[in-house]
């Protein structure tokens, strides 16, 4: 259940709320160097299995539930406003370091997203994983930090339950 003074308490200063600032600042320097030196929609080489690809994505992470509607994309920002909050609760309330550093990461990326989508509603992906001829998605900084976190999550609790 929320409590009041749980939120309150986040106030505090944390060295995980330093990790999820620096996370943002990535986030945003990574989108503006993409926006500086890619053009829309051209593909540059970058490494083996990721080129440079600049799109605007209105949806979610990897372009998922993209319709690029307005509506949608606001509602989608008010909700991953009330995640980072409840995260940042959860943050302060854990105890076990991975698990607070799972949930900077997934709390810095979902940031990063917000403050990109709040001009425009849409977000700067522009990493473009893809094997050969086949594309698999478009991703940014803030995606690959949230995807980092949730998979450290689901490591930790599948395979070290005890961890804590």
């Amino acid at each position: 259940m929320f409590k009041v003074s749980s939120f309150l308490n986040i106030l505090k200063p944390d060295k995980f709320y330093f990790y999820i600032l620096i996370l943002l600042f990535l986030d945003i320097l990574t989108k503006q160097f993409a926006l500086s030196n890619l053009s829309h929609g051209v593909s540059k080489d970058f490494i083996p299995f990721v080129d440079l690809l600049l799109i605007y994505n209105s949806g979610i992470a990897f372009g998922f539930l993209d319709f690029g509607e307005k509506f949608f994309s606001n509602l989608l920002m008010f909700i991953g406003i009330a995640i980072v909050i409840y995260i940042l609760v959860l943050l302060k309330e854990e105890k076990d370091y991975l698990k607070k550093m799972s949930l900077t990461f997934i709390a810095g990326g979902a940031l990063g997203n917000i403050v990109d989508r709040l001009p425009d509603g849409y977000v700067t992906d522009f990493l473009h994983l893809k094997i050969n001829n086949f594309s698999f998605f478009i991703f940014n900084f803030a995606d690959a930090s949230i995807s980092l976190g949730a998979l450290l999550i689901i490591y930790l609790e599948i395979f070290k339950k005890d961890h804590a």
